[in-house]
């Protein structure tokens, strides 16, 4: 199995953004897996679907967590797809 892949959407100048960030690289320390950044203001359809959810973090194109993102979830939906 490779390397897990987490997508998080995000945009700029955005706090809930950044402290969603700084959850996921916490986890990373101890769970391996890829970030993928995606600027919702890139994609029109990102753009209706997750402007005010803002950021939204994605595991396998299941939406785990969104807005204050939180360790916990997080890390038990990696725990449960890496068994």
């Amino acid at each position: 199995m490779g390397k897990l892949k987490v997508t998080f959407y995000t945009k700029e100048n955005c706090s809930l953004c950044d402290n969603g960030l700084a959850v996921l690289k916490i986890i990373q320390e101890d769970i391996p897996f890829d970030i993928e950044m995606v600027d919702i203001y890139k994609d029109d359809e990102l753009l209706e679907k997750y402007q005010v959810m803002i950021p939204v973090v994605s595991i396998d194109g299941e939406e785990i967590d969104y807005g204050i993102v939180t360790e916990e979830k997080i890390r038990k939906r990696l725990l449960s797809v890496c068994r």
